[in-house]
Order: C-alpha cells, then sequence, then structure tokens
C-alpha cells in the first residue's frame, strides 16, 4: 500500500484505534480490517491526487450494473477546493481560508490526536487502548465520524475493504441501476 499522508507507524496507531470504536465483533470485521486508516490516509492525502479524491464519479459503480464510473474522480471547482483544501490541511494563515478564523485541518488533528495517544500505543491493552482513547475525546469524535465513513462507505474511497462493512451491517450497497424491488423497500423481501 502507498501511503499518502500518514507514515507507516501513524497509519498502524490510527488503525488499533479506530478498532477501539468499532471493534470486531460476531460477523462485523472492525474498523481495521475493514480498511478504515486506508480511507483516512487517502482522504487526508486528497490533494496528492488529480483530480483530488474527494467526489467520486458515477452515476454507477458497476456493481449491480451499468458503466463503473465511480472510481474517475471528478474535478472540484474553485470554491469547493478551498473549501475542502481548508478543512483538510487547515487555513495556515492564508487570507481567503481565514474569513471565518483560523482553521486547524484535519492533517493537523491527526498528527496532534496520534501523538497524544503514544508511541506506546500499540503495546497497549485493549483496555488501557480504550482508556487512551477515551481520554481525547475531540480526536476520538473524528475518528469515530472517519471510521464510520470508511467502514461503511463506498470501498471507492479506500475503506469498506472486499464490502466487507455492507454485509457485515446486511446493507445492499450501491444497488443502482437494477434498484429496489417493491417487497426489498417494504421489508418484505
Amino acid at each position: 500500500m502507498s501511503l499518502r499522508f500518514l507514515t507507516t507507524d501513524e497509519h498502524a496507531l490510527v488503525a488499533a484505534a479506530a478498532d477501539v470504536l468499532i471493534p470486531p465483533l460476531d460477523e462485523h470485521p472492525g474498523a481495521a480490517a475493514l480498511g478504515v486508516a486506508a480511507y483516512i490516509d487517502t482522504l487526508l492525502g486528497a490533494f496528492t491526487f488529480d483530480p483530488p479524491r474527494i467526489w467520486a464519479g458515477g452515476p454507477f459503480s458497476g456493481r449491480a450494473g451499468g458503466t463503473a464510473s465511480f472510481e474517475q474522480f471528478l474535478p472540484l471547482g474553485r470554491q469547493e477546493e478551498l473549501a475542502w483544501r481548508t478543512r483538510i490541511e487547515g487555513s495556515h494563515g492564508i487570507p481567503e481560508r481565514e474569513f471565518n478564523g483560523p482553521v486547524v485541518g484535519w492533517q493537523q488533528q491527526y498528527r496532534d490526536g496520534v501523538a497524544a495517544l503514544g508511541t506506546d500505543f500499540l503495546d497497549l491493552s485493549p483496555a488501557d487502548r480504550e482508556e487512551r482513547v477515551r481520554a481525547e475525546p475531540d480526536f476520538a469524535r473524528l475518528l469515530y465520524v472517519h471510521a464510520c465513513e470508511g467502514c461503511y462507505g463506498a470501498p471507492e474511497y479506500g475503506g469498506n475493504r472486499d464490502l466487507r462493512g455492507w454485509a457485515a451491517i446486511q446493507y445492499a450497497g450501491d444497488v443502482q441501476p437494477r434498484g429496489y424491488t417493491d417487497e426489498e423497500v417494504s421489508g418484505r423481501a
């Protein structure tokens, strides 16, 4: 795997921390196995791709018919790029990014959060890992949101490895252009 933003050590730590928040349980493989760290690395490094990996193409993935085009990411407009760069990279004192004040981007929030968890995080017991993650509530909230996206989003964004996140929650996934039958929509199927 070619990392875009996280270091190898950070990637391993993010995977382990995400497993604290969405652990393997019964038929659910857990955040690490679903590729959440890869999803987060791709998101944080979105602007190392051309076009940036923000909006997947479409209208179909090809998993249920139609021409597969999700993997063809769309270029961003000027305002979209400004908004996403500010969100991901932060404002860095750039006036057009600071119209509402300084912004600490997700990249820095991850660097700070990973540092706060400590270099010994991977050596901790599961209970101690959970305590350490819970001691960083702002980082835990950000990681949880991204872990959910990585577990259950379209795999073209880097997570939901082998569609196992969808299988774990019994979600059929993107079924367009086939769609759903009346029985499936009503829950009778």
